[in-house]
């Protein structure tokens, strides 16, 4: 049971750590658009900067 809530515990800050830098964008922080399409393409394109901008940190100078 222990390390079943550890489990959670860390899958629960992946996800928080993921929300709070989504929230980053302020775009998505309230849905302007009024097609899906688009407000889904603008979380696609803040998903792969924030994962640039981590592989690029990762990479060192």
């Amino acid at each position: 049971m222990l390390m079943i809530c550890r489990t959670l515990g860390n899958l629960r800050y992946v996800v928080e750590q993921t929300f709070a830098l989504l929230y980053q964008f302020k775009r998505l922080a309230v849905r302007w658009e009024r097609r899906l399409e688009l407000h889904d393409a603008f979380i696609s394109l803040a998903c792969s900067l924030i994962c640039w901008r981590r592989l690029k940190k990762a990479a060192g100078p």
